[in-house]
């Protein structure tokens, strides 16, 4: 029988969680220094520089494969859902994020003729590649950092 004392022992969880908040935590100073403005809700909000998606999942590679071996079934299903991620990341979420701005643009012209739409799409909800790379390097730094020093 497993105990909840092994989830909390589990590095590699915790490696990635930790991944996925520092990265989320970095765009805020990422959304600063590129547009000149504090937003606090950018730490909650997906899109944006790191890709948190991708930091970890290659944090998940990344400590599976120091682990356990680049060698083992487990690190090639690790990598495989990497992929998967960060290129939906950077492709299919990002084109319905170009898709939702100009489908906002067309609302905002409807509205001006009294046509009302109550809610605007979410417009930012992928990544670019620097920003996938970006979270890519993070979360491959992070899983080096947890494994060497766990």
């Amino acid at each position: 029988m497993h105990s909840f004392g092994e989830i909390l022992s589990n590095n590699i969880l915790w490696a990635t969680i930790f991944s996925c908040v520092l990265a989320q935590l970095l765009k805020i100073p990422f959304h600063y220094i590129f547009n000149k403005e504090l937003d606090w809700t950018r730490c909650i909000g997906s899109g944006g520089m790191p890709s948190s998606h991708s930091s970890s999942v290659c944090t998940l590679s990344t400590c599976v494969g120091l682990q356990h071996g680049f060698d083992t079934p487990l690190f090639a299903v690790t990598v495989a859902f990497a992929v998967i991620v960060m290129y939906d990341a950077a492709g299919v979420r990002k084109a319905a994020g170009e898709q939702a701005k100009i489908l906002n643009r067309i609302i905002k012209k409807f509205e001006k003729q009294e046509f009302h739409i109550d809610q605007e799409l979410k417009e930012l909800i992928g990544h670019t590649k620097p920003e996938v790379i970006a979270g890519a390097l993070l979360g491959i730094v992070i899983g080096i950092c947890f494994t060497i020093l766990k």
